[in-house]
């Protein structure tokens, strides 16, 4: 409860682990920008940056000051960049928030999955993920372990996206050209010390 040395204690340990979050996206950036400017020879300058994480808490004012946990959707206030994935071959979209009070400025963080990990890999094979992701570059090697992320396990985002056009407005779509989703060797993609992954 709020105003108890418990719920201080968790606050401090939550905004630690979502401080250090912050620092990590922060670091990969700076990676992924000086790769990029050495693979093209030149300073590569990072123009904007979309910085709308998911699976946290903040104390936000919706006619109170209220402390909004989300889990499955990011911050979508008037105005704010953010960005929606669909599955590993299905893209992702950058939209602008609406700043609907009804859904306390909120709107979903993806396309979510349509069915569990263990119903994916007992329905598809790695040959039909290679088949859906056929024209995009991706760990083929690890087809196997990543099977449960065929993009037919995921909600279809075109719907997703039209669900909540009073939420949110796109401004970009982008298509999957490469992606990474690791799995640390030895282990069994989808178990709690296994998974890795990266966007689309």
């Amino acid at each position: 409860m709020q105003g108890t040395a418990e719920f201080d204690a968790y606050i401090r340990d939550l905004q630690w682990a979502q401080a250090y979050a912050f620092g990590s996206r922060q670091r990969m950036m700076d990676v992924a920008t000086a790769c990029l400017a050495k693979a093209i020879g030149r300073p590569a300058a990072v123009v904007r940056v979309v910085n709308n994480h998911h699976s946290y808490a903040r104390i936000e004012h919706h006619g109170q000051d209220l402390w909004i946990t989300r889990k499955g959707a990011i911050s979508a206030r008037d105005g704010e960049l953010g960005v929606i994935p669909g599955s590993m071959g299905t893209g992702s979209f950058i939209v602008r928030g609406l700043g609907n009070p009804a859904s306390h400025t909120s709107a979903s963080r993806g396309a979510g999955q349509a069915m569990s990990r263990s119903q994916a890999r007992k329905r598809f094979s790695p040959a039909d993920l290679e088949s859906a992701m056929e024209g995009r570059t991706w760990l083929t090697k690890d087809a196997a372990a990543l099977v449960d992320e065929i993009p037919g396990a995921y909600k279809d985002l075109a719907q997703v996206m039209a669900d909540q056009t009073d939420l949110v407005a796109i401004e970009h779509q982008l298509t999957t050209v490469i992606d990474y989703k690791g799995v640390e060797k030895g282990k069994r993609r989808g178990s709690p010390d296994g998974r890795s992954s990266g966007a689309g």
